[in-house]
């Protein structure tokens, strides 16, 4: 089973691509923030942390719950706060999805494990993955995404892109590229290209 992990900046458009390979490919799909978010449900190691370290601000509700619109809105505009964040779900991140890949390369079902996550290249994955894929698409392309699909305005989506790696870090760290700037069906193509040149191998 090959362990790949797979990234690009916000709006490239990375969700229907897994969606596309968990539907016409043996692999096993995880994604960084949903695998996160069950990591910081209350009761668990990285909840008490971040309630600790959080615990100055407005951003928990009122049943104690994270609320995840107050903590983005804080994150992204306070690079401090954002590596705060970082420092403690993404070591129990990485903890888990190593745990994970370790389970499914034994049970032997899938022939691929996606991990897909914005921090790949900060978090070092590069050096737990076998590799890594970029999802291209240009920040035209993403900013009439986000504005269409999610309503965000100009300055949060400014804001966003400028916190995210440039495209020439994501180019260095990733042996494959996929370029999502054009109809959903030729990324696919790309996919099933790359995918079954390597079971021909």
């Amino acid at each position: 089973m090959k362990f790949i992990g797979i990234t690009g900046g916000v709006g490239a458009g990375k969700s229907a691509i897994l969606s596309y390979i968990k539907e016409h490919f043996q692999a096993k799909v995880v994604l960084a923030d949903d695998l996160a978010k069950s990591l910081m449900l209350p009761g668990t190691d990285c909840y008490r942390e971040i309630q600790k370290a959080f615990e100055d601000l407005e951003v928990f509700d009122p049943e104690g719950q994270i609320d995840s619109e107050k903590m983005a809105k804080v994150v992204f505009s306070d690079a401090s706060r954002r590596q705060q964040l970082n420092d403690i779900v993404h070591p129990a991140v990485k903890r888990e999805v190593m745990r994970m890949v370790s389970v499914e390369r034994e049970k032997k079902e899938y022939d691929y494990f996606f991990f897909e996550a914005a921090l790949l290249i900060e978090e070092e994955y590069d050096k737990l993955c076998d590799e890594l894929w970029y999802i291209y698409t240009d920040e035209t392309h993403r900013r009439q995404r986000l504005k269409a699909g999610r309503g965000y305005s100009d300055a949060k989506i400014d804001s966003i892109f400028a916190s995210q790696q440039k495209e020439s870090t994501f180019r260095a760290y990733c042996k494959v590229v996929i370029d999502n700037n054009g109809e959903p069906e030729e990324a696919f193509r790309q996919i099933q290209k790359i995918l079954h040149e390597e079971n021909d191998k």
